[in-house]
């Protein structure tokens, strides 16, 4: 069965969490044309996230 990870910031509301479930899974079923499809939502904190040589949670701050 086919998963897919997504790791990232922290998401804060669940419903948008569910949102992201819901479509990453419809768009895999589209493609593998099988239903069972594992999402995985690992969320890092700001302060653990770096872009382009600054942490994220300094990026926030701006």
């Amino acid at each position: 069965m086919p998963t897919i990870t997504v790791d990232g910031p922290i998401i804060k509301s669940l419903d948008k969490k569910r949102k992201l479930v819901r479509k990453l899974t419809e768009s895999a079923r589209d493609v593998y044309e099988i239903d069972d499809i594992v999402v995985l939502i690992r969320e890092n904190p700001p302060e653990n996230v770096g872009i382009k040589g600054e942490l994220l949670i300094d990026r926030m701050k701006k």
